[in-house]
């Protein structure tokens, strides 16, 4: 333990982020890092318990606490504040692929869990991790490093979101050749599509993306498996085939109306605006604009808020969001103790630019649309919604409507899209997940594995990489009898 006093001397200090009125001007990430000097004080905050909670993984009252890739939390906060930030990236690295892409998304279950935020605040962990990655970029410590050997063994591995794109790393490193199929026009699935330039810059993707094909990985793009590529074709030519496709399939919004022009769901919203936004710089306009429009997005979570900031950057003239379930309260209740994930009201980038740019929390609690009204020309006008009480039934007489031109369906998933689990035979549970056998990821049909949300349903990032590493793991055992 580098400073024992470290977290009495130090307050948190997070990266300084740019004001909201100013980075609603443009779509890149506004939150510039910490120097090596202040990193280092941070790292000292660290208190390098006996029991780290913060890398534990574990599951309390049904949720999640610590980072479920066991992250070495107190090994790199000590060589941070010691100066060794490569050793650091080295211990960093041997649990988790893409440190880069955590440390700007994850919703940071560590500091959740760290020891200092029961009395205080959490050493700012997913800052340090950035950090951590970041200058050993700068610094040229990662470079492409190439198996030595080969086994002979070829894997598909389908789908580029965060488990496809791990899954193929940790092959690929065994001395596997391994090929990523990817539908989209850009590898990178979640990462690339899913989660807004201002988020995750698509330099950062594509510079990792480079890095593992320089080390060997094979990347397909625009090839749909299932409909372009026969699922049999697959199974021939690899000795392994793995199913990382994601939970693409959008909760719909089955009211009146539907069929009305103007209404998205956000994830092709999001999709389709980062696209323009890399092809052109969104000259094209091949996006679903909200310029000068009122905006009623359904939805209050992560996906919802991109949303939001989306729409602000487009230049719409309101945004409004809708989220069916009561506000959660401010600070921690008595019945959700540390280290549980804390169950409270989060105000994220999109809602603080909404209460900057129009003086108000875009969010309405505990109400949802019940129709959607449409012009002579069946473009969107309008929708009609009512208030829900705490078991989600409307209230009668509380009916509105609100102007609305585009509506944003951020509703949550219902699990892998069909046609590339039917293509293969794989079984499906009855929320349209692959089927394994518990704590695995093989499938029914031999030599066929999954991971990712494809396989645990809608999750984060972080899941993403852990299912990768560990489906490539028992991909490993598979082709090679044994696994190092």
């Amino acid at each position: 333990m580098g400073k024992p006093t470290g977290f009495l001397e130090y307050q948190r200090q997070g990266n300084p982020g740019q004001s909201p009125l100013e980075r609603i001007k443009h779509y890149n990430e506004f939150h510039p890092r910490l120097s090596r000097e202040d990193r280092r004080r941070q790292g000292a905050r660290c208190m390098e318990c006996g029991v780290p909670f913060c890398q534990s993984g574990a599951v309390l009252s049904g949720m999640v606490s610590g980072c479920p890739l066991h992250n070495l939390v107190p090994e790199w906060n000590d060589l941070i504040y010691t100066g060794n930030f490569g050793h650091a990236a080295e211990r960093l690295l041997k649990t988790n692929n893409f440190p880069e892409f955590t440390g700007r998304v994850c919703p940071a279950l560590c500091e959740a869990a760290c020891t200092c935020g029961l009395h205080g605040d959490p050493v700012t962990i997913k800052e340090n991790e950035l950090g951590i990655i970041e200058d050993a970029w700068e610094s040229g410590l990662i470079q492409p490093r190439p198996p030595r050997n080969r086994t002979g063994k070829r894997v598909a591995v389908v789908g580029s979101g965060p488990s496809g794109l791990a899954c193929a790393d940790q092959l690929n490193r065994r001395g596997h050749s391994v090929t990523v199929f990817e539908r989209e026009d850009r590898p990178g699935g979640l990462l690339m599509y899913g989660i807004p330039n201002m988020k995750l810059e698509k330099t950062i993707v594509q510079r990792r993306l480079d890095l593992m094909a320089a080390q060997g990985v094979a990347f397909r793009t625009g090839v749909d498996i299932g409909r372009d590529v026969a699922a049999e074709e697959l199974l021939q030519g690899y000795d392994a085939v793995v199913l990382c496709c994601g939970a693409a399939q959008p909760r719909d919004l089955a009211v009146p109306g539907r069929e009305a022009q103007g209404v998205w769901f956000a994830v092709d919203f999001l999709k389709e605006t980062t696209r323009s936004l890399l092809n052109s710089g969104l000259a094209d306009g091949a996006y679903p604009s909200a310029k000068g429009k009122h905006v009623v997005i359904v939805g209050g979570g992560d996906t919802g808020n991109d949303c939001v900031g989306t729409c602000i950057r487009h230049g719409c003239k309101s945004v409004v969001q809708l989220e069916m379930m009561p506000k959660a309260p401010d600070s921690r209740a008595a019945n959700n103790p540390w280290p549980e994930w804390p169950r409270v009201c989060k105000v994220d980038y999109g809602q603080e630019e909404s209460i900057a740019l129009f003086g108000r929390d875009p969010r309405i609690y505990q109400t949802t649309v019940t129709e959607m009204l449409a012009d002579d020309a069946g473009a969107l006008r309008a929708v009609r919604t009512v208030q829900l009480d705490k078991s989600l039934k409307p209230v009668p007489g509380t009916e509105q409507e609100l102007e609305c031109q585009l509506l944003l369906i951020a509703a949550g998933f219902l699990g892998a899209q069909s046609y590339v689990p039917e293509a293969f035979g794989v079984t499906l549970t009855e929320r349209n997940r692959v089927q394994t056998p518990e704590g695995g990821y093989a499938t029914n049909i031999p030599k066929v594995f999954t991971a990712g949300d494809m396989h645990r349903g809608q999750s984060l990032v972080v899941w993403g990489i852990q299912e990768g590493r560990a489906a490539a793991r028992e991909v490993d055992q598979f082709l090679m009898g044994y696994t190092n």
